[in-house]
């Protein structure tokens, strides 16, 4: 009887420590961080050791998913630029796919595209090849460029880390705003703060995002 009692009272004592964990594992903000890594970027932006607010990108010319090759230049009358580094498989650049498109079909007539590049691309990972990229497109209806950084020449330039990661340019390419999309990644709905929207209007009133720097959430870009 006694071993009873004490098997009932490791079993309850067990059954109250999951109940938090299991709570706070809802309360997380987008999937359950997998291979042993956080989904939140560690690095400063010093560490990053890409771009620094204030820094001038270098134009570069990548192959989009439509076979042609593309470089910012080519986008006529910009006043800014939304560069952002994703890829096909990463859960938190799925999630954002349909707030990159919104971003895209709001403010590219106001003169900031959306350029997406994905600095995972190899052509022996059949999910993140040049093919998967061009079928990605399509499934989604991209209506950005979605760019392959072939030989991962780019995403270093920047310092780009998780995919997602964006980098807001001003029209002289000046880097204005690194980081996350917005404050949720799990639910657009629950957003409260959108952080690359907000820095944008920044631009257009004349002033410096603020903040222009926030810790990406997603996964690491393969090649680091």
């Amino acid at each position: 009887m006694k071993t009873r009692h004490i098997a009932f009272a490791i079993t309850f004592l067990m059954s109250s420590l999951f109940i938090p964990f299991s709570a706070t594992a809802q309360d997380r903000k987008g999937p359950p961080p997998g291979g042993g890594h956080s989904p939140v970027q560690t690095e400063t932006l010093e560490e990053a050791g890409g771009y620094q607010i204030g820094e001038v990108a270098t134009d570069f010319k990548l192959k989009n998913v439509d076979g042609k090759m593309f470089s910012l230049s080519d986008i006529k009358n910009a006043k800014g630029y939304i560069v952002v580094f994703t890829c096909n498989e990463c859960p938190f650049a799925k999630m954002y796919e349909d707030r990159l498109i919104a971003l895209h079909n709001e403010y590219a007539p106001k003169g900031y595209s959306v350029v997406a590049i994905n600095p995972n691309v190899n052509e022996s990972n059949t999910k993140e090849n040049f093919a998967a990229m061009q079928k990605r497109a399509a499934d989604k209806k991209f209506p950005f460029v979605y760019l392959a950084d072939e030989g991962q020449k780019i995403f270093p330039q920047y310092g780009a880390l998780r995919t997602p990661h964006v980098f807001l340019l001003d029209q002289d390419k000046k880097v204005q705003y690194i980081g996350t999309i917005d404050d949720n990644a799990r639910s657009a709905e629950d957003v409260k703060v959108k952080y690359v929207e907000d820095a944008i209007h920044a631009l257009e009133n004349g002033k410096k995002p603020e903040p222009n720097f926030t810790k990406a959430i997603g996964c690491p870009v393969k090649a680091i």
